[in-house]
């Protein structure tokens, strides 16, 4: 199966073959940087327990937190589609939009202008050295896709890989239909 070349913008799908990786086990990334110094990227569907209020109590807003990698995992950054509202802010591609002025941002929250769909926090990012995604890309644990969802930030979280996988085809659906742990079947 050809795979297209990594860049920003585009979706890591993690190959069934990384089972065994907490982390990335069952992840979709949404690259937000892959140059000649490294890449840099959001898993888009591991949820944590948090929402917004439970890690910044000055923020009236239950918006849920996802886990976006092992790197810097006491960090929290943010996608979203309102680069109007928040200053600063950096595109990404297809109207994505990174991080901006958070100040900015608290007031948008605290007076429920921003809605859920319009923005998604993480701690934590995912993170690769230079040429170290070429890597792991050659060694087959990644796919490379475009993102083609109207809007990334309203998907739901628990079937982006599965459908991803479906959408590929051949030996992937039966992965895609296959239990979290194989050993538990």
């Amino acid at each position: 199966m050809p795979t297209l070349k990594a860049s920003k913008g585009k979706l890591l799908i993690s190959e069934p073959s990384i089972l065994g990786d907490k982390d990335f086990n069952r992840s979709v990334i949404f690259l937000t940087e892959h140059n000649n110094e490294g890449s840099i990227g959001f898993i888009i569907n591991k949820p944590t327990e948090f929402v917004l209020n439970d890690l910044i109590p000055d923020i009236d807003c239950e918006f849920k937190v996802y886990s976006g990698g092992p790197v810097e995992q006491e960090n929290l950054y943010f996608i979203h589609q309102i680069p109007d509202s928040i200053p600063n802010s950096i595109e990404i591609s297809k109207g994505i939009y990174w991080g901006g002025d958070f100040e900015s941002l608290t007031i948008l929250l605290n007076n429920k202008t921003v809605k859920p769909t319009d923005i998604r926090f993480f701690l934590g990012y995912s993170g690769w050295s230079i040429n170290q995604l070429n890597e792991e890309l050659k060694e087959t644990s990644w796919i490379v896709t475009n993102n083609n969802y109207p809007n990334l930030l309203d998907v739901n979280s628990n079937d982006i890989w599965k459908q991803q996988l479906l959408k590929i085809g051949g030996e992937y659906q039966i992965w895609a239909n296959a239990p979290k742990n194989p050993s538990l079947n």
